[in-house]
């Protein structure tokens, strides 16, 4: 539809030629936006002249032609034309968003994270894809459209998916619907299974009726040609951290400058690329240092908390130990009374022997219990010893880990000041090649000039011949004249 106006030299283009067209061009605010390969074409509509040409040759064809575009002006105000064409809208942006998210991930060649641009434009493509025909419900303070409803619906149909929607609400940070849909999508995505649940949902569009209306994408074959597309997803690895991030809040808008072709963009030359690897590695290796500290502190932790128990349980082991020699003191003690009594008893008659007897039983009795009580401090202090011993071992065993977690930390500190040398080497190469173009655009310039003062040179030494030739000339008549009066 780029010629309009017909021309007197060209044919004028048939009714389904130009309804075909009309077709393959999808509507989205002021802007006409037409599909090129697998970009975004952007024309505004009022760029488009759809006024006639003052002096036609085709009339009848143009008044048809006319016709057409009045119609095809009084279908967009149809209802049913404008769903259409907004699920036209949303798929086409999906392929563009799968597609483009599947190159970029599979080119980065890591796990991705929530930070990820393209990852964020997919997700806001899947939301705007299911919120497109939500019936609203009515509530006090209005009509509020929520996805979370029909995402609810999944674990009923696929038993996997309750596992993630039991995760959904057990977050302590997602407070509205909206935010649990969002986090519902990112762990799906996680699991490798958007594409199941997907599928599960819009075969059982008897359920879905009751959040959609019936020309809804989620209704129509446009959500099933998405579902396909997600299957894609598969080979991309992503992982999230839900507990620090504001879903709730986030404004789901699409960046169509990402799918728009522009053709200043050129590559980056094998310099940058250099840099760029080295930063990522430098990254990865202060990200492994954070780790590896983190992990030095709490071994440090650990091993002053084990030195505290220690020298409790070194306080606890000296306190029996003075309680054992109090015990046998006073074993030696009940001895020495047993043995007074034994004595006074076989001097004694026989009434005072059955009063010693008992007052013998009862001694007998507190030295059971003496000895008993001995035997359980004795068993107490093996196990203390024993948990000493172990105690020991493991501080032994941590100060080895820890030995070789700094070990490590050196090595890696020295490869990030290697790293730091190689890039500042890179940039003074950088810098070197810059002054050489510099010199070099310079000396161009020169020379330049050298030659045009060479050509101004030049002319003026041909003009100066030319003076000569004709200086020649002239002498030559004058002395032939000369020769001709001496004659």
């Amino acid at each position: 539809m780029s010629a309009l106006t017909p021309q007197s030299d060209m044919p004028t283009p048939s009714t389904d030629k130009i309804t075909q067209a009309a077709m393959e061009t999808i509507y989205l605010c002021k802007f006409r936006v037409s599909m090129d390969g697998e970009w975004l074409c952007l024309r505004e509509l009022d760029d488009i002249s759809l006024t006639p040409d003052p002096e036609p040759t085709h009339e009848d064809s143009w008044e048809d032609l006319t016709e057409l575009v009045e119609q095809m002006r009084d279908d967009t105000e149809d209802p049913n034309y404008l769903m259409a064409n907004e699920r036209m809208n949303l798929m086409n942006m999906a392929k563009l968003s799968i597609k483009g998210l599947i190159e970029s991930a599979l080119n980065l060649g890591r796990t991705l994270d929530s930070d990820y641009a393209p990852l964020q434009q997919f997700f806001v493509v899947m939301e705007h894809c299911l919120k497109h025909g939500l019936k609203g419900k009515k509530t006090f303070l209005g009509q509020n459209k929520s996805f979370w409803g029909p995402l609810e619906l999944v674990e009923k149909l696929v038993p996997e998916a309750s596992e993630i929607t039991a995760s959904v609400k057990d977050l302590p940070g997602l407070k509205t619907p909206v935010g649990r849909g969002r986090a519902w999508l990112r762990l799906a995505l996680m699991q490798k299974k958007l594409s199941e649940y997907m599928k599960a949902l819009i075969n059982r569009k008897d359920l879905l009726s009751e959040f959609y209306e019936a020309n809804a994408l989620m209704m129509e074959e446009e959500g099933a040609i998405i579902a396909g597309l997600l299957v894609g997803l598969n080979v991309i690895d992503a992982n999230f951290c839900m507990k620090g991030e504001d879903l709730d809040s986030q404004v789901g808008v699409i960046d169509f400058s990402m799918y728009l072709k522009d053709g200043s963009i050129s590559k980056c030359n094998e310099g940058d690329g250099q840099i760029t690897a080295i930063l990522d590695q430098k990254n990865y290796v202060e990200e492994l240092n954070r780790q590896l500290s983190a992990t030095v502190n709490n071994l440090q932790a650990k091993v002053d908390a084990l030195e505290k128990s220690n020298t409790k349980l070194t306080e606890e082991l000296a306190v029996a130990n003075n309680r054992i020699i109090t015990l046998q003191e006073e074993m030696e003690r009940v001895k020495e009374e047993s043995s007074y009594i034994l004595e006074s008893n076989r001097k004694g008659n026989k009434q005072d022997r059955t009063a010693d007897g008992q007052s013998l039983s009862e001694a007998r009795k507190h030295l059971k219990e003496e000895t008993q009580l001995r035997l359980d401090v004795e068993k107490e202090l093996e196990v203390q010893i024993g948990m000493r011993q172990e105690m020991e071992l493991a501080m032994k065993m941590l100060e080895k880990d820890v030995c070789e977690k700094q070990d490590a930390l050196v090595a890696l500190r020295q490869q990030v000041d290697d790293l730091r040398t190689l890039k500042h080497d890179l940039a003074l190469k950088l810098q070197s090649a810059d002054i050489a173009g510099k010199q070099k655009s310079d000396l161009n310039s020169r020379l330049e000039e050298k030659t045009n003062q060479m050509a101004a040179t030049i002319k003026q030494l041909e003009q100066s011949e030319k003076d000569l030739v004709k200086q020649a000339k002239t002498l030559n008549s004058t002395a032939s004249k000369l020769i001709q009066k001496h004659y």
